[in-house]
């Protein structure tokens, strides 16, 4: 799931060709998305900190972002107010959930972490009502009371160890998961006032940056220095982490956002828990039981319904062209 809403997807109405294509991307964002637990596991066995983890995947991320920049000087212009919004508010948001759903993974299991994530729709739908005005609808509310009956049998149903050297207790993974999802609600919610100001390429790449920095300052004063990695498929990982998992799958969302509507885009990316829970069994023997299937069913569905419902309700309300 992206640290970003590329909310800007919605803006453009003109006919966008390559269907299959769009669909092609989203999935294949939803599919990088997946490999983010099973590939901080891997790093877990390789000796690295859940700290450690966060902060050299968004530091790549931005370095690679930043080669991007070369050329598409734009990226790096911000006014003040961009800076305020996004640098310091979206840094905020990004580094606790790169702390944050690290402690998940470690405690609940990959298909336990990316459930919990999932409610972050659920912390969009209410906040949305209360900051910003959105109707908070029966509907929302029966798919959220579905996402949050999913995310219970997921964790629930997780069964075998995982592959961590790092510890960290079941309660933590799930205080993780759910902090992990309300940072990702508050950077979705800045997000649907700065995509539409700055684009969303820039709004991700200074985020991340405010993310990387803010980690900097604060995991020293907090005694945990984020050591590098200390071998050679450690640095593998981490790469794959940075400048998979974060930009080259938002780059396929951003080709899939170019060429197909919103909802269908985030339908299809929604593919990533089934990506994660299957690597998970396939490479820790992560397994989960049939209840934990059901769940992951559940929250997938509630929020892909709670998309296209969002979808139909815009298109309904629309003048027509």
């Amino acid at each position: 799931m992206s640290t970003t809403l590329v909310s800007d997807a919605r803006q453009t109405a003109a006919p966008r060709p390559g269907l299959a294509a769009g669909y092609l991307f989203a999935l294949a964002a939803g599919a990088i998305w997946g490999t983010t637990g099973p590939l901080s596991t891997a790093l877990y066995a390789e000796g690295a900190q859940l700290t450690d983890v966060g902060f050299w995947r968004i530091f790549l991320a931005s370095l690679g972002f930043a080669v991007y920049g070369l050329f598409a000087r734009r990226l790096f212009q911000l006014d003040r107010r961009g800076v305020l919004t996004i640098v310091v508010g979206g840094g905020i948001c990004v580094a606790l959930f790169e702390v944050a759903f690290q402690y998940a993974i470690a405690g609940v299991g990959i298909a336990g972490a990316v459930a919990l994530l999932y409610t972050a729709p659920v912390f969009v739908a209410v906040l949305a009502n209360r900051l910003l005005g959105e109707r908070l609808t029966a509907m929302r509310l029966l798919l959220a009371v579905g996402v949050m009956l999913g995310v219970w049998l997921a964790v629930n149903g997780h069964v075998g160890e995982s592959a961590s050297t790092t510890s960290a207790s079941r309660l933590a993974g799930i205080l993780g998961g759910l902090l992990s999802a309300a940072s990702f609600a508050g950077s979705t919610l800045i997000a649907r006032y700065a995509v539409p100001r700055y684009g969303s390429q820039r709004v991700l790449f200074w985020e991340l940056v405010g993310g990387t920095l803010i980690l900097a300052l604060f995991l020293p004063l907090s005694g945990r220095v984020p050591h590098p990695p200390a071998t050679l498929p450690a640095w593998t990982y981490i790469a794959a982490l940075g400048l998979g998992a974060v930009l080259l799958a938002n780059f396929c969302y951003f080709a899939a956002a170019r060429r197909i509507d919103a909802a269908p885009a985030s339908v299809a990316a929604s593919i990533e828990p089934f990506v994660g829970a299957f690597l998970g069994l396939l490479l820790f023997n992560q397994q989960l039981t049939a209840t934990g299937w059901l769940g992951l069913i559940l929250v997938v569905a509630g929020v892909t319904g709670g998309y296209l419902r969002e979808a139909a309700t815009e298109q309904a309300i629309s003048p027509a062209s």
